[in-house]
């Protein structure tokens, strides 16, 4: 198994890849998760994409926001990884790439994220502490964490 990523701005997205993207997160949040929200917030033309490759194919992404975007600190969101590609450990190694690119993006500092709750124990394993109290987004329990 051969993974690569890609990060990209909004302009930087070739058609087929946007497509992608937003198909993706579609199938996942909205058809799988049964969540009707409005997916399209105009953060994405302000954001960075990261696009996650098994063996050539599109397998993963996430949206990489600079601070005061969606937080005073910079932020990973979207993140989402195709149902034929989950079980292989690909959830660390996306966002491993993804704070990381972070960095490369934006430079070191704080990273907060609104993550879903019953995913919170798998973000501390990526240094993310929870804070504040958990809250109702769009029908689905979330937290804000923060790695420092």
């Amino acid at each position: 198994m051969t993974s690569s990523y890609t990060i990209k701005s909004f302009d930087e997205l070739t058609n087929h890849e946007l497509y992608d993207m937003l198909r993706l997160r579609s199938e996942i949040f909205v058809v799988e998760q049964n969540c009707a929200y409005l997916d399209l917030d105009n953060k994405d033309q302000k954001s960075f994409h990261l696009l996650y490759y098994v063996d050539g194919e599109f397998a993963g992404a996430t949206r990489l926001l600079p601070a005061g975007l969606s937080y005073n600190e910079i932020s990973i969101g979207r993140v989402v990884i195709a149902s034929t590609h989950r079980g292989l450990g690909l959830g660390v190694k996306l966002m491993e790439a993804s704070i990381a690119g972070c960095e490369e993006k934006f430079g070191k500092s704080p990273i907060r994220i609104g993550a879903q709750y019953h995913l919170s124990k798998f973000y501390q394993s990526l240094g993310f502490v929870e804070q504040g109290e958990v809250y109702d987004e769009d029908g689905i329990p979330h937290i804000e964490m923060l790695r420092a």
